[in-house]
């Protein structure tokens, strides 16, 4: 039987992996980006890919429901990708898997947009209302998301919008 000591320590070890783990997990955009500068609730980021340069402002939820789950890490992107013809594509990512077929929905002040479901990421349904989504949260304060995970929970997120403005001026030019 391991003594206090050694659980400690296990503990202090698994504490520091996991984090470098979901950041692993998330997939190589991750592991190579660059911290580009912090507007309010939004960081922005770049990395180089094969198809060019990638800019991407990001945030992560200020309210997870249900509390008793366990939600792991959530966030919210907004991608510039001009080596492939993409400008401010919205996504959202969850750390765990969604509902196969199942839809997320996003809503800011009175709209609301319905994206599509692949694993643990969800994009817009019709890729024409993207313009429509990043002007309303642009204008908005908050933003919620609504989601099914793989296991049939209901989960919720609430996004601050504070920011987000000056973090997609700041990507604009992603060269």
């Amino acid at each position: 039987m391991p003594t206090k000591e050694t659980v400690r320590n296990m503990r202090g070890l698994l504490s520091l992996l996991l984090p470098l783990c979901a950041i692993i997990a998330a997939g190589p955009a991750f592991a190579q980006a660059t911290a580009v500068g912090q507007h309010r609730d939004w960081g922005t980021y770049s990395y180089s890919s094969d198809n060019g340069k990638v800019c991407y402002a990001m945030s992560v939820p200020k309210e997870k429901a249900p509390s008793s789950l366990n939600h792991g890490d959530i966030f919210f992107f907004v991608s510039q990708k001009p080596g492939q013809n993409i400008a401010y594509e919205p996504q959202f990512i969850a750390s765990y898997d969604l509902q196969n077929g199942s839809k997320v929905t996003a809503t800011v002040g009175n709209n609301s947009f319905t994206l599509f479901t692949q694993g643990k990421s969800a994009w817009l349904e019709n890729a024409a209302e993207e313009p429509q989504m990043v002007d309303a949260m642009k204008s908005g304060a908050e933003m919620s998301i609504k989601a099914v995970s793989g296991r049939g929970n209901d989960t919720s997120y609430t996004f601050s919008l504070l920011g987000l403005t000056a973090a997609l001026e700041s990507i604009q030019s992603c060269d």
